[in-house]
């Protein structure tokens, strides 16, 4: 009898200490957003296409938040503040999570451009790649400009100067996101900017990342994504 009452209470602990983990989570996300009183910010992640809340946190006169979710594996979380009754375009932020402890520290006047977050090193990597990948993306705006403009006063010659740098850039571009891929092959980052970035390169490219991944990134959301991907577009071609 007294071995069955040990035996009960310890299975008692492990419900216990099961339960906490999972109403717990593997992702602890916390942090400040700098002047906020009143609002609410949701945290919400692509499902089939469509963007789905997570979490939610009201703000009540305090401006630090925080969160316990459940993710498989690391992948790109959305945040969205409400400010209530104050307007603003800068309400949104992506993070890359992963699971461990991560915090964002920001402010209500500048809620993405001076948001800092740590705690994540797919996040770190994916800041790194968007740093140089935004200067192919202004360099294309500025052309576009340019063509605009050429149409506008029928300047073929320009035209054809412009579209052969639209060419090149993009080019430059691809080969910039598929280098990146593949140098960063041990973290989720590589399948997701596959995806996101180059997902109508030739197909020898995607192959040559989803190979190059490491056997955990090949197992993860993104991994699994593009490998799906993969096998779609070679039944189509």
């Amino acid at each position: 009898m007294k071995k069955l009452v040990v035996l009960l209470s310890a299975v008692g602990i492990l419900l216990a200490c099961q339960n906490k983990e999972n109403k717990e989570g593997n992702l602890h996300l916390s942090g400040n957003i700098k002047g906020l009183k009143q609002g609410k910010l949701y945290i919400q992640k692509l499902q089939d296409t469509i963007l789905t809340v997570i979490d939610s946190i009201e703000f009540d006169g305090k401006s630090t938040f925080e969160s316990h979710l459940t993710i498989e594996s690391p992948e790109m979380l959305y945040l969205f503040l409400d400010r209530g009754q104050t307007n603003s375009i800068d309400n949104n932020l992506s993070i890359f999570a992963e699971p461990g402890k991560m915090t964002i520290d920001t402010d209500l006047e500048s809620f993405f451009a001076n948001a800092k977050i740590k705690g994540s090193k797919n996040h770190e990597l994916f800041e790194q790649f968007k740093s140089i990948n935004t200067r192919f993306n202004n360099q294309q705006l500025e052309l576009l400009e340019l063509e605009l403009n050429a149409k506008k006063n029928n300047n073929a010659n320009q035209m054809d100067s412009i579209l052969k740098e639209k060419d090149k850039i993009l080019k430059r571009k691809y080969l910039y996101a598929i280098n990146f891929a593949l140098t960063q092959k041990d973290y989720e980052v590589s399948p997701y900017i596959a995806l996101s970035e180059f997902y109508d390169a030739q197909l020898k490219y995607l192959d040559t990342i989803q190979k190059s991944v490491s056997p955990k990134v090949a197992k993860s959301k993104y991994g699994k994504m593009l490998e799906d991907f993969i096998a779609e577009r070679k039944k189509s071609e």
